[in-house]
């Protein structure tokens, strides 16, 4: 049967309409007030410390990863920056219970490191085994490139059967591939640990410099 070409379109009650992202992932994104005091005390002790410590080599692309004790050597300053990433967290952590999800400050075990990265340099995709929460701190970004990568954690399934089409929906349009977020002096994102994160090579003179940080309950 035909459909009646004079019969009326239907129509949605607007009062009803809503779009929900179900399963949504949790990016932070937050920039420091202190921003520009705390990366005068702390950026001349990561270089100095890039400049007398080989690192080590994790996920790092070229450039200099130093070992994950940033708070022993870090002084006032670096542990004023892994408080403030503790009280993000915190704000954004519950707890489950029988009558809900109900916010708590844990006693995170913490792990954290200065990344140095130079011309050509990036990090290659990666995630944090054994931890809640993930965050990168920024304190030096000049220079092109150097995106941080998040891919989707359903892999490619959601650009399968139809790669050229996309979701036309607010936060959809990645879905199966990548987002990108542009590093920023002074900024502090927090992630979800098992998300698969990168950062593209950059183009500069000035080294990128910034600080990661893991935090296990």
């Amino acid at each position: 049967m035909q459909p009646d070409a004079d019969a009326a379109a239907l129509s949605f009650r607007k009062a009803d309409f809503e779009i929900r992202n179900t399963f949504a992932t949790p990016v932070i994104i937050a920039a420091i007030d202190e921003a520009d005091e705390l990366n005068a005390e702390l950026l001349p002790t990561i270089l100095d410390r890039a400049a007398r410590s080989q690192g080590v080599i994790r996920s790092n692309q070229g450039g200099w990863q130093s070992t994950d004790d940033f708070a022993t050597w870090s002084g006032p300053a670096g542990q004023r920056l892994v408080d403030a990433a503790v009280a993000l967290a915190n704000t954004m952590t519950g707890l489950q219970g029988a009558e809900g999800v109900t916010r708590v400050a844990l006693n995170w075990k913490i792990n954290a490191w200065a990344n140095v990265n130079r011309d050509g340099h990036g990090n290659a995709a990666h995630h944090h085994p054994g931890c809640f929460w993930s965050a990168v701190y920024w304190l030096q970004t000049a220079g092109e490139g150097g995106e941080f990568e998040i891919q989707d954690p359903r892999g490619i399934l959601p650009g399968f059967v139809a790669p050229n089409l996309r979701y036309a929906l607010p936060g959809c349009l990645s879905a199966g591939g990548s987002d990108f977020l542009v590093p920023t002096v002074g900024t502090l994102i927090l992630f979800p640990s098992w998300l698969v994160h990168a950062v593209r090579p950059f183009k500069g003179t000035q080294p990128r410099v910034s600080v990661a940080i893991n935090l296990a309950p």
